[in-house]
């Protein structure tokens, strides 16, 4: 299973090389933010409304990943994949621009549509 996590470009320049990625959320809330593809543009207008740098969306393989994944509700009902623990960088297996329609919205990645 692929689930994916958001970064800007410039923080993700800086960590690339390393084996592992801790984010401010990791110290402050213990865990690190994660979603589903089908989800994910739907929360981040919510979360990255104000942000003007290109952002990226990181694919995880959840089979390679290292910490423990916990499925929580923040409140809306959904629950979200939360990393309990640094992301080990060898589980992320592509790496996509995160884009933006006509009116500056989110919206899923043609790559990550879930085909039927």
């Amino acid at each position: 299973m692929i689930i994916l996590h958001c970064v800007s470009e410039k923080v993700w320049q800086t960590v690339a090389d390393k084996t592992y990625y801790e984010t401010p959320s990791l110290t402050s809330e213990g865990f690190i933010h994660c979603s589903e593809p089908e989800h994910f543009h739907k929360v981040a207008d919510y979360v990255f409304k104000d942000v003007k740098e290109q952002l990226l969306l990181l694919c995880l393989d959840t089979t390679l990943l290292e910490p423990e994944i916990r499925w929580e509700d923040g409140g809306s009902g959904t629950l979200y994949p939360h990393l309990y623990g640094a992301l080990n960088t060898n589980a992320i297996i592509k790496i996509f621009p995160f884009l933006r329609d006509e009116n500056g919205a989110f919206m899923l990645n043609p790559e990550l549509e879930v085909k039927s």
